[in-house]
């Protein structure tokens, strides 16, 4: 398996991987995406947070990203996570690796909290964030309506990083060297 970041040009083997949860309630999207619009996305978020891909034989077989958590400038040092696996990749420890790899970078760019938010349906989701020492800080009660019933969603938080008394301003992703970058997925590269 390689880690990387995702490029535009995964856009099309991402969405089929993102197409195997439209149907559920575990993403609250409700129709597909264009695969220009979801080309879109990996271009935006990359520009200031991780977007990643798992490959196995050269297949994306998973992806996770980070986003801004809040807009207001005084969450800047939050970010929200998410990851999506090949059905058929589940339960082999792929999004916890993702989701490491995510939390190194974020630690980089002066994140302090990272949170996930985890439809009911999801136990898989809610059992990786608990083992990834994630705490649940509340539930908002039947908030999404998708598949004919009402979802409650669930979320996680976790510390990745002490909060100083004068924090520095988060760094977008594109302000540090490829070597950087690089050296922290090789690292989960050679797990």
């Amino acid at each position: 398996m390689k880690i990387r970041f995702a490029t535009e040009e995964d856009s099309a083997a991402l969405l089929k991987i993102y197409e195997q949860y439209i149907d559920t309630p575990i993403t609250f999207e409700c129709s597909l995406p264009s695969e220009q619009a979801f080309a879109g996305r990996i271009a935006a978020i990359g520009r200031e947070y991780p977007y990643l891909v798992c490959e196995e034989a050269g297949q994306a077989i998973g992806y996770a990203y980070a986003h801004r958590q809040m807009e207001r400038e005084a969450y800047q040092w939050n970010a929200e996570l998410s990851v999506y696996l090949d059905r058929s990749f589940t339960g082999r420890g792929i999004g916890p690796k993702l989701y490491c790899a995510l939390m190194e970078i974020l630690c980089l760019q002066g994140v302090k909290m990272v949170y996930g938010g985890v439809t009911g349906a999801n136990v898989q989701s809610e059992r990786m964030h608990l083992r990834l020492g994630f705490h649940c800080i509340g539930t908002y009660r039947r908030t999404g309506y998708k598949c004919g019933a009402w979802h409650d969603v669930s979320w996680f938080e976790k510390e990745i990083a002490p909060h100083e008394a004068a924090p520095r301003p988060f760094v977008p992703i594109g302000r540090f060297t490829d070597e950087e970058l690089k050296s922290i997925l090789a690292a989960y590269n050679e797990a």
